[in-house]
């Protein structure tokens, strides 16, 4: 804190004891002056003694105030260490305010993610930067995915809001960029890259079903399908890719260590060779740990007073939960499965297996397997299927898992999620009423689709050059 000293606050306290002695010394002074000049006067030289005399005084007194000033002005120097840091009010003049001005507002600003291939050449990467800051567009940071006959350059920038993807892409090329894609980013887009990377791997790690959405967060908005060796019929599919993967422009073709093939689609923007060692390694990192769930479980007790347990399953839960299909009604499997209720066991390998998507299962206190609900990877869009046996309906057990579903969803950024089941479903249809979410219905054949929009569509100016110049080819088509 900065010491502010007042001229008032300097003055010495005036006393009528000073004023005394002065008063006093004056007297005495006039009577010795009356003495010697009466003493000098009677003598013969006595006039020109006193003119020397009154010289003499005027001298005495300016030098003494000189002298005076000289010590005042040292008395008040500050120290030789002193680096002017206490100050007194009168030392440190106030700066002019003009009270009409005001502080200006920050302007608004959007983030964005732009990638670009430029000319692997000196001066290209800079030519570029030098168009970005004349729109004033701020660089937060960049990636760079080398080619045979470029470079790609991946930006995350924040940008005026009133510049258009368009007008970006646009002073993009200008600059030497092509192939230029934009996307609207938010705030979960600020973290580094190795520290995403590292995030995702450590979710797979953990979980073996996080592959495909850590596949999904690492490339971008990408379709994946995991196809398996040998289809529900016990007949081979014949995809099975290389050991090393296939990559093909949109398309990245990698070994699933469950068996088959992850087919890895992003229309419009080529993957890279880095992205392509990306998605391997992630694979990879699955393979060697191996099938792996999450044992964590809930135990809920339901109206009537049984306790029962809400807890991940997988394949190895197959047995009991072909038994659970034993326990059900014909009429409970046809309105899960759809089909033939013979068939019915042939899918659980499918939904159980963590690469399709998650699966709860509900146990009683006993241990016997009575519920499953699953959260289904179907390319990019994600299903939700609940089947609970015949004697454990009508207890909540339903909805409390497609809220638990519906909560996963949303956790890995899911849009939306739909149900398949049929009008005479009255069950199903209650609860994804009941969770409060837009709904969508469309019936195709007698089969009823009811889709829950769980976040806003993306906005129209998040499509890319490609999108759209697509779109308006379809368009036209049609």
């Amino acid at each position: 804190m900065t010491d502010v000293t007042s001229s008032k606050s300097t003055r010495r306290p005036h006393h009528w004891r000073h004023d005394l002695i002065e008063l006093a010394a004056m007297f005495t002074a006039v009577v010795v002056a009356d003495t010697i000049a009466k003493t000098i006067a009677k003598g013969p030289d006595g006039p020109y003694l006193l003119v020397f005399s009154a010289i003499a005084l005027v001298a005495t007194a300016g030098f003494h105030t000189w002298w005076a000033r000289r010590h005042s002005h040292a008395s008040h120097a500050p120290p030789a260490g002193d680096t002017g840091g206490h100050l007194t009010a009168a030392a440190v003049p106030a700066p002019a305010r003009d009270e009409a001005e005001e502080p200006t507002p920050p302007a608004e600003t959007t983030l964005w993610r732009m990638r670009t291939t430029v000319a692997d050449t000196p001066g290209s990467l800079a030519a570029l930067c030098t168009v970005l800051a004349r729109l004033g567009v701020d660089i937060l940071t960049l990636q760079t995915h080398p080619l045979g006959d470029g470079t790609v350059d991946e930006f995350l920038l924040r940008a005026p809001a009133d510049l258009s993807a368009q007008a970006l892409a646009r002073e993009t090329a200008t600059a030497g960029g092509r192939d230029t894609w934009t996307e609207r980013a938010d705030a979960h887009d600020l973290v580094d890259t190795p520290t995403r990377v590292l995030g995702l791997a450590t979710r797979t790690a953990l979980d073996a079903a996080e592959l495909p959405l850590a596949l999904r967060q690492l490339l971008g908005r990408c379709t994946l399908h995991s196809v398996p060796a040998v289809s529900l019929t016990g007949r081979p599919t014949g995809e099975q890719a290389p050991v090393e993967g296939v990559l093909e422009e949109t398309v990245m073709r990698l070994r699933d260590p469950h068996g088959g093939t992850l087919i890895i689609e992003r229309p419009y923007l080529p993957f890279t060779p880095t992205e392509f060692a990306r998605a391997r390694a992630l694979v990879e990192l699955d393979a060697r740990l191996g099938p792996r769930v999450p044992r964590s479980q809930d135990v809920l007790t339901l109206p009537e007073g049984n306790e029962i347990t809400v807890r991940r399953a997988d394949q190895r839960d197959l047995a009991a939960a072909r038994a659970m299909h034993d326990r059900c009604s014909a009429r409970t499997l046809g309105l899960r499965y759809h089909g033939p209720v013979g068939d019915a066991d042939r899918y659980l390998g499918h939904l159980l297996s963590p690469r399709f998507g998650r699966t709860l299962a509900v146990q009683t206190a006993s241990g016997r397997l009575v519920a499953l609900g699953h959260l289904l990877w179907d390319g990019d869009e994600t299903e939700v299927a609940l089947l609970v046996e015949d004697d454990w309906q009508r207890r909540g057990i339903g909805s409390e898992l497609l809220g638990r579903l519906v909560a996963m969803a949303e956790e890995t950024g899911c849009d939306s999620v739909y149900a398949v089941t049929q009008s005479s479903n009255t069950g199903m249809v209650a609860a994804m009423r009941a969770l409060n979410l837009p709904l969508d219905y469309q019936i195709e054949e007698g089969t009823l689709v009811i889709t829950a929009r769980l976040a806003p569509a993306p906005r129209p100016d998040a499509l890319t050059q490609q999108e759209q110049q697509h779109e308006g080819a379809r368009r036209a088509e049609r």
